[in-house]
């Protein structure tokens, strides 16, 4: 079962259109310069003496004014890797959207002003070479808005060239006596070169959004990637990736359960540098081990850690949640001695152990997003917690749990079972105290009332 979750609000893409511009760099300045060059060369190539001034005026303001914008460009590129680099926050920076929007608007103007002066001057028989060179620039400029990711502004860029072109034609059809277009310009060109450019547009449209959807998506999964992999195994991360970071499913989990006992009389007994020392000290022991034995630890909760194990089958999950919590133990046992060399107090924890069906996945409302794991399997673990502390229990897991590991491994196990809960969750769910015989047993309560062995398996 898959799930979706909702995306935050895209707002323009941002972070995409800063490493678009950040790795444009000096290759933004040379396409300007490329662009002005084809511009005057195919124009003087055409025939230069057909031009008025007035077109050669346009060609040399879009020149300079182009290049300065690709210097622009540049620079704020340049801007770019210094807050990288320079830990400055990219969302409180300049922002250069209006380069783009200038550049988009100056690329409209030239490309409507070449094919419009075309179709009204036109007074020279060239063949098919003077209409090439006038379209020319519209196909030109129209693949460099599109080169800068910007659906909206290759859309703007698209619709002012054809509405500024068409606009023409239809004042040409509706007064043939005009002489709008020139004598040597005729409807039967100008019609199937729009169209073409029209389709052309659609196709740069559609690519720019497929291709910033592409890289968007990319940049997200790298950004979750790298995020869960701080609290993750990598060979975890690798099997969620599979199924989808972003997808919140259903599947199997173990889930684990630790916390230290006593620690509210901890924190009134002692000062606070001690408290903050005795948590940080096994919140590393656990996460080092349960990273170790492929789970993820989903939460810090006060002195409470909650961990999953969510790669491989279910008897996989279980072993490696059973020889995690076998594993904190000795851990713990050698960190009680260090800190009694050190005269500071020991420690003490219960654990838990169950499994069920879980929600996994990255809850995301749009301002935080979180990996973690839901469901009703979660509620009973915190009650077998609960009463594995009120227990005086190192270890305790539910029947459902030890199901999985197999008779082979639970006939290694010192069973106890627990008494009927009164609690709704665990009322119909049977628990049992958790030790191994061949280590040394610490000090627990266990009420003569209560039941020995395995039965119910």
């Amino acid at each position: 079962m898959r799930f979706s979750t909702p995306r935050r609000p895209a707002q323009g893409d941002p972070t995409v259109m800063r490493l678009v511009q950040t790795a444009s760099g000096r290759r933004s300045l040379v396409l300007h310069l490329v662009i002005v060059l084809v511009l005057l060369a195919t124009a003087q190539g055409f025939d230069g003496s057909t031009h008025t001034v007035n077109h050669w005026i346009v060609l040399v303001v879009y020149a300079v004014c182009s290049i300065c914008l690709g210097i622009a460009d540049w620079r704020e590129a340049y801007r770019g890797r210094r807050r990288e680099y320079g830990g400055t926050d990219p969302e409180t920076s300049a922002d250069p959207e209006w380069l783009a929007w200038t550049a988009t608007l100056l690329n409209a103007g030239v490309a409507l002003f070449l094919v419009v002066e075309h179709m009204i001057v036109g007074a020279v028989e060239t063949g098919e070479t003077a209409t090439a060179v006038s379209r020319l620039p519209a196909f030109l400029l129209l693949l460099q808005t599109g080169l800068s990711m910007r659906v909206l502004h290759t859309a703007v860029f698209s619709g002012l060239v054809s509405l500024a072109w068409g606009s023409t034609i239809v004042l040409a059809l509706v007064d043939p006596d005009s002489a709008l277009l020139g004598p040597h310009v005729t409807l039967a060109e100008e019609v199937p070169g729009l169209l073409t450019f029209m389709a052309a547009s659609l196709v740069v449209i559609d690519g720019v959004r497929r291709l910033r959807s592409a890289v968007t998506t990319a940049l997200r999964m790298e950004r979750e990637r790298t995020a869960l992999a701080r609290f993750v195994p990598t060979r975890v991360v690798g099997e969620l990736e599979n199924a989808g970071l972003e997808a919140v499913r259903s599947r199997h989990a173990c889930l684990f359960a630790l916390d230290v006992r006593g620690f509210s009389a901890f924190t009134r007994d002692h000062a606070q540098e001690e408290v903050v020392r005795a948590l940080l000290d096994v919140r590393a022991l656990t996460h080092e081990t349960v990273t170790e034995h492929g789970g993820i630890v989903d939460k810090y909760v006060g002195d409470g850690i909650l961990a999953q194990f969510v790669a491989g089958r279910p008897q996989a999950q279980a072993h490696a949640a059973l020889a995690c919590g076998r594993a904190i133990l000795a851990r713990l046992g050698s960190l009680n001695e260090e800190r009694a060399r050190e005269g500071r107090p020991t420690l003490r924890i219960t654990m838990a152990l169950h499994c069920g069906e879980v929600l996994v996945g990255v809850f995301d409302d749009g301002h935080r997003a979180e990996f973690t794991v839901l469901g009703q399997a979660m509620n009973t673990l915190a009650r077998i917690e609960a009463r594995a502390k009120a227990e005086n229990l190192t270890l305790s897991a539910s029947q459902t749990f030890l199901q999985l590991l197999g008779p082979a491994v639970r006939s290694n196990l010192a069973l106890t079972a627990l008494p009927p809960s009164e609690c709704d969750d665990t009322r119909g769910l049977p628990l049992y105290a958790v030790n191994w015989p061949e280590a040394p047993r610490p000090p627990e309560r266990v009420p003569a009332a209560w039941g020995s062995g395995i039965g119910g398996f």
